[in-house]
């Protein structure tokens, strides 16, 4: 009798366990607190990449696409040149559409116009879940798709993503062939579980056999896709477009070496820019004089495209 009770609360005990540590991690993944619009504002002020005033004298129009999964994406379309040229960007995780000015500045300085959006679940898009470039790369698709029935085939496209944004324009741009000219991936991690096992370390000092193989099953059971979908090491060769990579030296979230990887596994014309000063997403912030002429010798390369 005790040596049944006990069995019982043994496997209570690791029932409990499993769930709690499920639940926890998943609700950490799925609903991560994102930053206030204020903090973003604030932040890119202070590094000297966002004026109100500027932004909003900027011809634009509000956008507002529908996802296949049943919310709009929203955004704004900034077209002060008279081109075909034109780039979306996409922001990281917690950030917003505002995160993206920084580089929107570099494009229309090039002659391009520029479309920003924020990510299901950021900003003003719709969404109940961050699933790290899983869900995202269908929304980039939808964004895509609209502005090229806006613009019209004939027109020269690049993507920019920053961490996230990096992963979600990567996976994107493994499934068509025709999506875009050129993509600029900047601190993308190479691997979902990967990057998360190295979080685990870094964060919570925890193994990650405690957490990976509940984490795994949560995850597709509560938001219905695996860590190995959202791998972009596993699809590199598949983009047969040119891709410029860039990441920190010194990033202090996703290695360096995630950047060093995907450079190593891309077919075709590929381009990687480390820079030498900065943490995480902060390659243009702390290094702009060289990270701007990186870009112009990139898209020199691809289409002969001159500042």
């Amino acid at each position: 009798m005790k040596s049944s009770k006990k069995w019982w609360i043994g496997l209570g005990i690791v029932l409990s366990y499993i769930f709690i540590v499920g639940f926890f991690f998943t609700n950490k993944m799925m609903y991560i607190k994102k930053k206030t619009d204020e903090d973003i504002l604030d932040r890119e002020v202070k590094d000297g990449h966002y004026d109100q005033k500027k932004y909003d004298a900027y011809r634009k129009q509000d956008i507002s696409i529908p996802s296949s999964f049943g919310y709009y994406i929203k955004g704004h379309l900034i077209e002060p040149n008279e081109t075909n040229r034109y780039i979306i960007i996409c922001h990281g995780v917690t950030m917003n559409r505002f995160n993206s000015v920084k580089y929107m500045n570099i494009f229309l300085e090039r002659g391009f116009n520029v479309l920003l959006y924020d990510h299901r679940r950021h900003g003003e898009s719709g969404g109940k879940t961050t699933s790290y470039g899983h869900y995202e790369k269908f929304d980039l698709q939808a964004v895509v798709g609209w502005l090229k029935e806006y613009v019209g085939e004939d027109l020269t496209l690049g993507i920019h993503g920053e961490s996230m944004g990096a992963v979600t324009t990567l996976l994107y741009g493994s499934m068509v062939e025709d999506g875009a000219d050129f993509y600029i991936a900047d601190c993308p991690f190479a691997d979902l579980e990967e990057q998360l096992r190295y979080r685990l370390k870094i964060e919570f000092r925890l193994p990650a056999f405690l957490v990976m193989p509940i984490a795994k099953a949560f995850l597709k059971l509560r938001d219905g896709y695996t860590f190995r979908d959202v791998s972009p090491i596993q699809v590199i060769d598949r983009i047969h477009k040119p891709i410029l990579f860039v990441h920190s030296k010194d990033d202090d979230y996703i290695p360096l070496q995630s950047s060093e990887l995907l450079f190593e596994k891309k077919i075709g014309l590929k381009k990687l820019y480390v820079a030498e000063k900065g943490t995480h997403a902060m390659s243009y912030t702390e290094n702009r004089e060289q990270y701007e002429k990186i870009i112009d010798e990139f898209l020199e390369e691809v289409n002969g495209i001159k500042n």
